[in-house]
C-alpha cells in the first residue's frame, strides 16, 4: 500500500543528535504509512550523517552525527524527502502466529468477554478474524504492536498495570493488539500466550517481525502450546511464513 502524501510533518530535536520527524499526534494508518515510507526513503536514498532510524506508529526517530550534518541541513533534507512521491514497498511479508487462548495463558480473557458483553468464545473468533499489520516494535526488544484490531475489541487498558505480564503474551489495550516477546510489565488485557519469540538473540534472525509485515492468529490448545514452546526454545521459527 502506498503511503499518501499530505502535510510536511513536524521536525523536533530529541537530544543534540536526532530529530523527531512527526506525520500525527494521534495513532494514525494514514500517519503509520507515512512513517514507514520514509524509513524506506531513507535506506534508498541516504543521507550522510544519518546512523539510525526508529519507526514508530506516528514518527520516525532519525539519529545522527552532528558533526557531519547540522539540525536544520538534516531537518530540510528530511522534510523534502517526506513530501515525495513514496517509493514502493516490497510486498508485505504474512506470518501466522499459534496462540492458546483464555485460561492460565490467557487470564483477562473472561474479564475482558464481560466488559464487552459478549462470551470469551466471540472475543476469540473476533481476534482470530483479524488482518494486522506489524505498526512498530518498541518497549522491549520483540514487542510487536499490531494495527487493525477490529473496533469492536477496543477496549481502555487496565487502570491498574501489572508488574510481570508473561513471555508470548497476546493482548488487546486501546485501539490495539499486540505480540509481547519478554515477560515484562503490560496495562493490556491478557487474552492469550504464543509459542513464537519475535526476538531471540541466539537465533538467525534475530527479531521475526518487521513494521509493515501482516499478521493473522490461529488458535492452538494447551498441549500443542507446550510442545511449540519447546521447539521454539531451541531456536525453531514457529509462527508460518504464508504466501504472499
Amino acid at each position: 500500500m502506498a503511503a499518501p502524501q499530505s502535510n510536511p510533518p513536524r521536525l523536533l530535536p530529541s537530544g543534540d543528535s536526532a530529530i523527531t520527524v512527526e506525520f500525527s499526534k494521534n495513532i494514525d494508518e494514514v500517519a503509520n504509512l507515512r512513517v514507514l515510507a520514509l524509513d524506506r526513503a531513507l535506506a534508498g536514498e541516504p543521507i550522510a550523517g544519518v546512523t539510525e532510524t526508529v519507526p514508530t506508529y506516528r514518527s520516525l526517530l532519525v539519529h545522527y552525527d552532528p558533526v557531519k550534518i547540522s539540525f536544520d541541513a538534516l531537518g530540510v533534507k528530511l522534510t523534502a524527502l517526506a513530501q515525495k512521491p513514496a517509493p514502493s514497498a516490497a510486498k508485505a511479508r504474512r506470518w501466522r502466529i499459534p496462540v492458546t487462548y483464555g485460561g492460565e495463558h490467557g487470564i483477562d480473557l473472561e474479564d475482558v468477554a464481560k466488559a464487552l458483553r459478549t462470551t470469551p468464545d466471540d472475543i476469540v473468533a473476533r481476534h482470530v478474524a483479524g488482518d494486522y499489520r506489524v505498526a512498530m516494535i518498541g518497549f522491549t526488544p520483540g514487542w510487536s504492536y499490531l494495527s487493525g484490531l477490529d473496533q469492536s475489541l477496543h477496549l481502555s487498558r487496565r487502570q491498574n498495570p501489572r508488574v510481570m505480564t508473561p513471555s508470548g503474551t497476546i493482548s488487546i489495550g486501546g485501539v490495539q493488539t499486540g505480540v509481547q516477546c519478554l515477560a515484562g510489565p503490560s496495562g493490556w488485557h491478557l487474552l492469550g500466550r504464543t509459542p513464537v519469540r519475535t526476538y531471540q538473540f541466539h537465533r538467525d534472525p534475530i527479531f521475526l517481525l518487521e513494521p509493515g509485515d501482516r499478521v493473522t492468529f490461529s488458535p492452538i490448545d494447551a498441549k500443542t502450546f507446550a510442545e511449540q514452546d519447546r521447539a521454539a526454545e531451541a531456536g525453531e521459527i514457529v509462527a508460518e511464513l504464508m504466501p504472499s
